[in-house]
């Protein structure tokens, strides 16, 4: 059985943090599945724009549907980065709660660039973790009370249990070679990374 990933997507993403896992994991074999959290009921709408060009995604599912449909057989949640669009999933009260659901059942939660901190401090995911994120964004997910005992590093990408992080734009590759590593094993993860030449 295959496993199965979520992106998460809201308008504002960073456009390589979102793009390069969603193909990355895909040429992985890791059935990948993007949800937009934009809209709910009749005003669901499964395009979400991106940070700096404008480019429209268009998604698989709405997150309404998603959460109707259950995401229990999902192996790990992916949210990338970018501003407004990490501020946009932080102030889903639907993607909080999924996001807190499949950590409390020990799926992979990935995030970069801005989401560590705004997104997984808040909820406690990070707590007691190493973690990175975008620089300047540690200090405010090191003094979330939430985010208790969490220690950021300088690193590129950060493995910690669970939870992967990774930097910025730049790291999206290696972030997701992180996350096939994780899910499928590190000769899977090698083998994309020297596919395209990361």
């Amino acid at each position: 059985m295959s496993k199965k990933a979520i992106v998460l997507m809201a308008d504002g993403f960073e456009e390589v943090e979102a793009v390069t896992p969603i193909d990355y994991l895909r040429r992985a074999g890791i059935d990948v599945t993007v949800v937009s959290i934009s809209g709910a009921g009749e005003q669901k709408n499964l395009a979400v724009t991106g940070r700096w060009t404008g480019i429209k995604l268009i998604c698989d599912i709405s997150l309404s549907d998603l959460i109707k449909q259950g995401y229990d057989d999902f192996d790990a949640v992916i949210c990338p980065g970018g501003m407004p669009g990490a501020a946009n999933l932080a102030s889903s009260k639907e993607v909080s709660a999924l996001l807190k659901n499949m950590a409390s059942a020990g799926k992979v939660i990935c995030a970069i660039c801005a989401s560590p901190a705004i997104v997984l401090a808040p909820l406690g995911i990070i707590a007691g973790k190493k973690f990175t994120c975008y620089p300047g964004m540690e200090e405010k997910a090191v003094s979330n009370a939430e985010a208790a005992g969490a220690v950021w590093v300088c690193d590129r990408v950060v493995t910690d249990g669970n939870v992967i992080t990774s930097r910025a734009a730049g790291t999206a590759g290696e972030w997701a070679a992180a996350i096939i590593k994780k899910l499928l094993g590190e000769e899977a993860g090698s083998k994309i990374s020297e596919t395209v030449l990361l």
